[in-house]
């Protein structure tokens, strides 16, 4: 009889990563509007727009890599072993998911950037006429 957990082990795993993306994605992109409309001047339709892609985007990312890497390759015959290798895996894909959120940060805070300095030089070109 084949005792085998590694469809218990999807299973819980599955749902889990489902929920960890969700959250990521809901928190950043709930708080990252307002960096969007800062970045698009305050023309909400577009920055809302831009928001929506990047969560879209998020969440497409995110939830492939997780069924990438979803595989266990070998057997998983007790309880132990399935602890260990939900939280190699689960372990594994909330780093990856931490370091998208911070790189979704820095685009957000480099785009604020350069919004920030083309002001700036417009402003100055203003001055100088």
């Amino acid at each position: 009889m084949n005792t085998s957990l590694n469809f218990t082990a999807y299973l819980i795993y599955l749902p889990v990563v489902v929920i960890l993306t969700w959250y990521v994605a809901h928190v950043l992109f709930k708080n990252s509007k307002v960096f969007m409309h800062d970045i698009f001047s305050g023309k909400l339709e577009i920055a809302d727009s831009t928001n929506k892609l990047f969560e879209t985007g998020f969440y497409l990312l995110n939830l492939g890599f997780a069924l990438l890497i979803m595989e266990i390759t070998y057997e998983v015959p007790d309880g132990r072993t399935l602890m260990e290798v939900l939280t190699n895996k689960v372990g594994g894909f909330s780093i990856y998911l931490g370091v998208m959120l911070f790189f979704n940060l820095y685009l957000f805070f480099r785009g604020r950037r350069i919004t920030k300095q083309k002001a700036a030089a417009a402003a100055a070109l203003g001055l100088k006429q």
